[in-house]
């Protein structure tokens, strides 16, 4: 009984209390909700949509080129682990006149993964402007109307964050510059809503066979 006591001390609880602290603190709620009632991309004359979708909502600005590095980042960590959810979107928000460097990163992308799940929005600057501002982020667009960061965008047009981040406090987005962000707080964070998501429709389907 004392074997069994001691293994169980130097072996069970040293694993179950590095599961707890890996998981982070986040995975035990709900994704808060940092700004309600996102604009839509109708706004950009988009025909797609943010609605009944749980979308990455990305800025590639005019310098698509020097963003590559990013979106790859974002394909490898993020997307090819979560595309098969079928209400999953990565949507990048881009200037008009920019279509050909889109249609090279989309091939580029397309060689290491089913990219059926990302969409390119076209805008003009200052309809790009005004959409941005729409999210109510303490992050700024740069001078070619990008940034590395990427937003959490529900399927009610709520942007999701944290309230509580070690780091930065309130959370907005996510650098897809940073391999360990992606890996260490997005992909948790995603995780998070989609499982949201999951529970929801399990009620539903519960509450319809009452």
């Amino acid at each position: 009984m004392k074997k069994t006591f001691v293994l169980v001390v130097l072996f069970v609880l040293p694993l179950v209390a590095y599961l707890f602290f890996a998981s982070g603190v986040n995975n035990f709620g709900k994704l808060p909700v940092l700004t309600e009632n996102v604009p839509d991309l109708n706004t950009l004359g988009a025909d797609i949509s943010l609605e009944n979708k749980i979308s990455i909502l990305g800025f590639l600005g005019k310098d698509v080129e020097l963003k590559k590095g990013s979106a790859f980042n974002l394909n490898q960590k993020i997307y090819k682990r979560f595309y098969e959810f079928r209400d999953f979107q990565i949507v990048m928000v881009v200037p008009k006149g920019m279509e050909e460097k889109v249609t090279i990163l989309k091939k580029e992308l397309g060689d290491l993964a089913d990219i059926k799940g990302w969409k390119f929005v076209f805008g003009s600057d200052a309809d790009i402007t005004t959409f941005f501002g729409g999210l109510k982020t303490n992050i700024d667009l740069d001078d070619n109307l990008g940034t590395p960061y990427v937003f959490i965008v529900d399927k009610t047009r709520n942007l999701r964050g944290r309230t509580d981040d070690e780091d930065e406090g309130v959370k907005y987005g996510f650098n897809t510059i940073s391999v360990a962000e992606l890996n260490n707080k997005m992909e948790d964070d995603v995780k998070i809503i989609l499982a949201e998501y999951r529970m929801a429709l399990k009620k539903n389907n519960a509450d319809r066979e009452k």
